[in-house]
């Protein structure tokens, strides 16, 4: 009858160091929304509805947009330079800059990021006053927001 108390008792320390743990874990640093959407105009590339998808890791965050406009012709994998800047709520800008997207058929949404940043707890981002400028096969394309982002900017932890 001892042993199976001690057995029990030990269980029950096990669970609750367990339980403490993870209580007392530190949170994975967020932003919220995780997604959003713009309407966007690129000139003439065209415009439409493009998503931005972000995540965060401490300081460091990236943001993927998936564009309003097609590609011309098949583009390869991490042929693009980006720079998009974002507005922040107390004034100035962030900005998110790489050359990864995926490869592309022509006619394929236009993909770009995940686009490299540096932001700190409690920044909020927006897209419209900001833009999204990639570089394509030597040229440059400019997209800017018609308006605010939906459902709202992104809140970093």
């Amino acid at each position: 009858m001892r042993r199976k108390r001690i057995g029990l008792g030990a269980a029950l320390v096990a669970g609750t160091l367990s339980v403490t743990g993870l209580a007392l874990a530190p949170a994975a640093a967020a932003v919220v929304p995780q997604t959003a959407t713009i309407n966007a105009t690129c000139g003439i590339y065209g415009g439409g509805e493009a998503t931005l998808t972000a995540t965060q890791d401490g300081t460091s965050a990236t943001i993927t947009v998936t564009s309003a406009i097609t590609a011309p012709v098949a583009l390869s994998a991490d042929s693009i330079a980006s720079t998009l800047t974002m507005v922040k709520a107390g004034g100035g800008t962030t900005q998110f800059t790489g050359t990864k997207n995926p490869a592309m058929a022509a006619g394929d949404s236009v993909t770009v990021g995940p686009l490299s940043g540096t932001v700190a707890s409690g920044d909020s981002l927006e897209a419209n006053g900001g833009s999204l400028k990639m570089v394509v096969l030597g040229l440059t394309v400019t997209c800017t927001a018609d308006g605010p982002q939906s459902p709202g900017p992104f809140v970093f932890d």
